[in-house]
């Protein structure tokens, strides 16, 4: 019994001594998650994210600010968009403006004391620009000598008072004809058009595409057709097969009075006999039929 008591006694110290030393660990490790815990980067100020990104530059931190200047992006645009043609996608643009926004993150210096917003907008403004002059397919070579050559154009309207000739133009710019004309021409490539592009504006919810009125200068017009036809078969009423075919082979198949001869086997003046016989029928036929015609 006293072994027991003793053994007893002497072993539950220092279980209870562990356990405590184990317990201050857990809680140990248990608080120092709690410690760690940093703020979320949606939760932190504007002004706070700036310079956490500035010093460690995170992605999170990163997209935490495209998120809070997305909108900057979307009106210049926008605006701009309304300045261009209809060709241009208003999405195209906000693409483009977004890099420029993203360039402009990792470029803005926050010890100069500017607003980002004042800042990005030139940057998204240039991203746009340059996403078009790299869809445009004329140079920019080009372009800057068109412009001038319109600028010397507007100029002379005004002293003029009248709309000035290519010569004037030339001799104002001190330019060849011939450059003048090659400039011309080049500032006028072929182009490309959607053809999903809306033509106009009409009173229904469906919008008029270019793919609708699009002219199709191959394919015949079914009314001309049925038109054709039926003046075919009233002009060849009352006719025989010979007088049909020289009526069809002259007028529809454009032969001369020669080749119908050698078709029909007959003699070149007894085609051009036949020939005056049936547009004489045919007038008086067209005059019999005057009213029911114009009815």
């Amino acid at each position: 019994m006293p072994k027991t008591k003793t053994r007893s006694g002497n072993g539950s110290a220092p279980r209870s001594i562990a356990a405590t030393k184990r317990s201050a660990k857990g809680g140990a490790r248990a608080s120092a998650p709690a410690a760690a815990v940093a703020v979320a980067p949606a939760e932190l100020p504007i002004d706070e994210v700036w310079r956490e990104y500035k010093k460690t530059g995170s992605n999170a931190l990163r997209n935490r600010l495209i998120e809070a200047y997305l909108d900057i992006v979307r009106y210049t645009a926008e605006r701009m968009h309304s300045r261009f043609p209809s060709e241009v996608d208003v999405d195209d643009l906000r693409q483009a403006g977004l890099f420029g926004l993203m360039y402009a993150i990792d470029k803005f210096d926050l010890d100069r004391g500017v607003k980002f917003e004042t800042f990005c907008t030139q940057r998204i403004k240039g991203a746009i620009f340059d996403e078009l002059r790299a869809m445009d397919w004329v140079p920019r070579l080009v372009r800057s000598r068109t412009a001038k050559i319109e600028r010397a154009r507007k100029e002379l309207e005004m002293e003029l008072g009248r709309r000035p000739t290519d010569d004037e133009v030339c001799a104002r710019l001190k330019l060849a004809k011939s450059e003048f004309d090659k400039v011309s021409k080049d500032s006028r490539p072929v182009g490309v058009v959607s053809l999903n592009r809306k033509c106009y504006e009409t009173d229904s919810s469906k919008d008029v595409r270019e793919i609708d009125v699009v002219r199709d200068s191959k394919q015949e017009n079914p009314v001309q057709q049925v038109q054709r036809q039926d003046l075919q078969a009233l002009m060849t009423k009352g006719l025989s097969r010979a007088e049909r075919l020289i009526v069809m082979l002259y007028y529809y198949e454009e032969m001369t009075m020669k080749e119908i001869g050698a078709t029909l086997d007959l003699s070149e003046s007894r085609v051009s006999q036949m020939h005056s016989s049936i547009l004489a029928r045919l007038k008086a036929q067209m005059q019999h039929r005057e009213r029911e015609l114009e009815q």
